[in-house]
């Protein structure tokens, strides 16, 4: 059996230029890249007003749910019933590239491509996000070293530096050290580029201007008055954003069966709002009648932040939800061990579908149609299947087999057709809660309508931040929850659904140029570390440059 690198690898391509032909993007539209990439200028031509599919899932495993894999086939089962599609996805973080999962850009005859690129460096986003953010930070140290006309305290600097590979080494440092030439010593640390809010204003970012302006609304930190400093404040906003002024235009790719694919930003779900930009899904929405996004992690993660964060900036509410699940996923949370899941176990799987469940009930709140997608693995025994799908019909909505991982588009055909019929509701969208509530009535309603904990602690920290959010007024934004992915609660190991538990928050942090709050939780990091075998050791390049061990 092929691997997805030699399936990609394989693939007969079309130019760039006939992808943008089939969406009717006029040559002057776009920046080639090469034969299969090309950047979108703006601002967009495109007229139409298409439909926006959400795809999500249930929380993610080891067991794999192929969220992308299935977003990526049922774009190309859209074009198989003659229905004008485009694909909204994120780009692949190289952390995760070089640590556990390897590329990220679907799998077997379901991928986008060309995956190598795709997966390493792509059009450049990502390293321009880096020294974007990375620039404010030496400007704000050598603004400090030259005198402090801003009287910014050293000591209350939220900006951090960042770079876009998992490095736990980073996460804590001292810089500054070295003499009187070498700055100002202070303790400083290191996220992950996803993690930046660089790459959280970027993807909600309507246009360059939109950009500037969100850019000069960043929070770096406090002067000795107490008083917040801005990038604004410190007057560098017009060189942040000459940095990104080709990295805010949408990436245009194709699927393996040529389905045009817009691929752009990628802040991570469980520390950022884990959507790809809303340039993308406007791009695909305006040049064809139907645009699919996917969101990061679990619905209790990117789902909810598309709904309550994203979309709404976007000015487009879903107009339908998809839930990807797999029987070795929910088996896995019915407590069967890793290596057993291709052994049939119909009670664990039953017990494990509560996690299912839950995100279906979730997703049912915002009053828009969901189904459920089973991603089909090839262990999968009738028994286990009959059963899911009665579980998920008795929770008032229609599953769907599909086998895009083998079949590519064919796979998802049933489920396509049913999403257009879907598509035509015009039910009104319920917000989980509205920007004027109070901070901890939006917070607890997350917790309680989402993850179905009882409550929410605030650390003394978080307390202290809060009342300051009070005094400048940000606590009327959004939040954005930073929490495990694998778990409804902030404990990891607490997988199906649990309950009645408590949700910690230990740090709050005002992201006022992304313009939301993001609330730290559990034990959650915003620099990941690298496992213990990373995928960068089965990775090789040859003479001829063929790459292998991508995925």
């Amino acid at each position: 059996m092929k691997t997805d690198i030699e399936i990609s690898q394989s693939a007969d391509l079309v130019n760039i230029n006939d992808i943008a032909s089939q969406l009717n993007i006029g040559i002057n539209e776009y920046e080639p890249y090469g034969k299969y990439k090309a950047k979108l200028n703006l601002p967009f031509k495109g007229e139409k007003n298409g439909k926006l599919i959400l795809v999500t899932s249930i929380n993610p495993t080891a067991a794999g749910e192929g969220k992308t894999t299935l977003t990526i086939g049922l774009g190309d089962a859209f074009h198989r019933i003659n229905q004008s599609c485009a694909i909204a996805l994120r780009e692949p973080s190289l952390g995760p590239v070089m640590g556990i999962k390897g590329g990220a850009t679907g799998g077997g005859y379901s991928q986008v491509a060309p995956m190598e690129d795709i997966n390493l460096f792509f059009t450049g986003d990502f390293p321009a996000i880096t020294e974007a953010h990375d620039t404010l930070s030496a400007l704000i140290d050598n603004h400090i070293h030259h005198g402090n006309k801003l009287n910014i305290d050293p000591r209350t600097i939220t900006w951090k530096r960042v770079v876009d590979i998992n490095d736990r080494e980073l996460r804590k440092v001292v810089i500054g050290l070295g003499g009187r030439t070498s700055g100002v010593p202070r303790e400083d640390g290191f996220d992950i580029t996803v993690a930046s809010e660089i790459m959280a204003v970027l993807c909600l970012s309507e246009d360059l201007a939109d950009l500037k302006n969100k850019l000069g609304k960043i929070l770096i930190g406090y002067n000795y008055d107490r008083e917040p400093v801005t990038v604004n404040d410190l007057g560098v906003t017009g060189a942040l954003a000459l940095l990104l002024k080709d990295a805010i235009k949408p990436n245009l790719v194709q699927t393996l069966e040529h389905t045009p694919a817009f691929i752009h930003g990628g802040p991570f779900a469980n520390i950022a709002h884990g959507c790809n930009s809303i340039l993308a899904t406007k791009a695909a929405m305006q040049y064809a009648d139907y645009a699919i996004t996917e969101a990061g992690f679990g619905a209790d993660l990117g789902g909810e932040k598309f709904l309550d964060i994203t979309s709404k900036k976007l000015g487009h509410r879903p107009d339908a939800i998809v839930i990807v699940a797999t029987v070795r996923a929910l088996k896995l949370n019915g407590g069967v061990n890793k290596n057993d899941l291709d052994e049939e176990n119909v009670d664990a799987l039953l017990s494990g579908a509560k996690n299912l469940g839950r995100h279906i009930a979730n997703m049912k709140q915002y009053n828009k149609p969901v189904v459920v997608a089973i991603n089909e693995f090839s262990s999968d025994t009738e028994k286990e299947i009959n059963a899911l799908n009665d579980y998920i019909t008795k929770q008032g909505v229609k599953p769907f087999n599909t086998t895009v991982w083998e079949n590519g588009g064919a796979g998802a055909t049933d489920l396509a057709n049913e999403l257009v019929a879907l598509c035509e509701n015009n039910d009104e969208f319920k917000p989980l809660y509205e920007d004027d509530d109070e901070f901890m009535v939006k917070l607890e309603s997350i917790v309680t309508k989402i993850y179905h904990g009882k409550n929410v602690v605030l650390s003394a920290k978080a307390k202290r931040q809060l009342k300051t959010m009070e005094k400048y007024g940000w606590d009327k934004l959004p939040i954005c929850v930073a929490k495990t992915q694998y778990s409804f609660s902030d404990d990891a190991k607490q997988l199906g659904a649990p309950e009645d538990f408590t949700i910690n928050v230990s740090e709050l942090q005002p992201k006022l140029g992304a313009g939301f709050i993001v609330a730290l939780t559990g034990k959650i990091l915003t620099m990941p570390g690298l496992p213990s075998h990373p995928a960068a050791l089965n990775m090789d390049i040859d003479n001829d440059g063929k790459i292998t061990g991508l995925f």
